[in-house]
């Protein structure tokens, strides 16, 4: 009798792990979409400013000075934003810290709309300075949620077995997100640009698809749990729940994750080593990011400009799917494949920092894409 009870208990506990699974499933391209595009909106909106800075410097008046320091005060926040961001999305419900995100920096670039369009520099050049360089200010914060937290959502969603095997080659894909969004920034601009509209029209309009995709981010659950969905993970931590229960006389109620200081996270195994390489990474891509369309705009016209610099956000696309695919082949030793990117990296960069006003148009293609590869990667 008692067998027969254990067996119809493991019978219903595997239809429920199954129909757990079923959901899990079902859930997972939603939690893919709606994520891989708010991430896709951050990128969107943060290249759209650089695609016409040229026009900035020439219509609006805006020096080389004030533009460099746009870009310095918004990476000091952004950098800054994200340790900020992580923390706030193991806090609070990681679907609001994203669409927070998304919501102020459409704000941010509508008040740099006003500031344009009722052109503040002809009242005061202090005031336009200090008001486009205290938007900016904010718009890093605003834009450092789509990283950690963003992550974390995708994290939760892609939790079971066959999602950490190929974890490599799904986030690989995932972070597409940013290419696709500077591509569309630059399109989007020459599109702007070729058919003689404002300027300002390039940072409107992802203005309000960022507050678009905001009202869509909020609908999305950012953990299983949420909905009643036990994966490997939230069953581990219910087991540790009940545990601490019977010890204390108290009732197991999954809370989920418990958030992480900084400390216990910079004693994880190689998350210091990690970011600092990755800081490397990011010098090399901000610069680019941030100047590419403004130093090829003095050899090509404005459109050429935007579509040449798109080609180092195409190469980007297929080296984070690369490298991703690779690591999951070597038993996610992903170290190492890093390593072998990085050194070719500095190899095309420094070709690049001596010979690119040198070469011609192909050239440059040619060298941005891989570039793009060896950065994205």
């Amino acid at each position: 009798m008692a067998n027969a009870t254990e067996s119809t208990k493991l019978v219903k506990g595997n239809k429920e792990d199954e129909e757990n699974m079923r959901r899990l499933k079902a859930y997972q391209p939603w939690a893919f979409f709606v994520t891989f595009g708010g991430y896709f909106m951050a990128h969107f909106s943060r290249k759209c400013y650089s695609t016409v800075k040229r026009q900035l410097q020439d219509s609006a008046g805006y020096s080389a000075i004030i533009l460099s320091a746009m870009d310095t005060v918004f990476m000091g926040t952004y950098a800054a934003g994200n340790i900020i961001s992580g923390k706030l999305g193991d806090t609070f419900n990681p679907t609001t810290v994203l669409a927070i995100g998304l919501f102020g920096s459409g704000l941010c670039l509508f008040l740099i709309n006003i500031s344009l369009w009722f052109d503040f520099l002809s009242f005061s050049m202090t005031l336009g300075n200090f008001f486009i360089i205290g938007v900016y200010f904010l718009f890093g914060f605003f834009q450092s949620t789509g990283g950690p937290v963003g992550t974390a959502v995708m994290g939760n969603w892609f939790c079971d077995k066959k999602s950490i095997e190929n974890r490599g080659l799904i986030f690989g894909l995932w972070t597409c997100h940013q290419y696709m969004g500077d591509i569309t920034a630059a399109v989007c601009t020459a599109i702007v640009l070729g058919a003689k509209l404002d300027y300002t029209w390039a940072i409107f309009i992802p203005a309000c698809t960022n507050f678009g995709w905001g009202y869509l981010t909020m609908k999305l659950i950012a953990d299983p749990a949420d909905v009643g969905i036990v994966t490997p993970e939230v069953k581990i931590r219910m087991e540790k729940n009940a545990a601490k229960a019977l010890e204390s006389g108290s009732a197991g109620i999954d809370e989920g994750p418990a958030p992480i200081t900084y400390a216990a996270a910079f004693r994880i195994p190689m998350v210091a080593q990690y970011a600092f390489a990755f800081g490397f990474f990011k010098l090399t891509n901000y610069v680019l990011f941030f100047w590419l369309p403004y130093f090829l705009g003095k050899h090509f016209d404005p459109v050429a400009a935007n579509l040449i610099a798109s080609l180092y956000s195409v190469g980007m696309m297929p080296g984070g799917i690369i490298v991703g695919y690779v690591s999951d082949l070597f038993g996610g030793r992903r170290a190492s494949v890093i390593g072998t990117f990085m050194g070719c990296l500095f190899v095309f960069l420094f070709i690049f920092s001596q010979k690119s006003e040198e070469l011609n148009a192909i050239a440059l293609l040619v060298m941005l894409c891989i570039m793009g590869i060896l950065v994205g990667g």
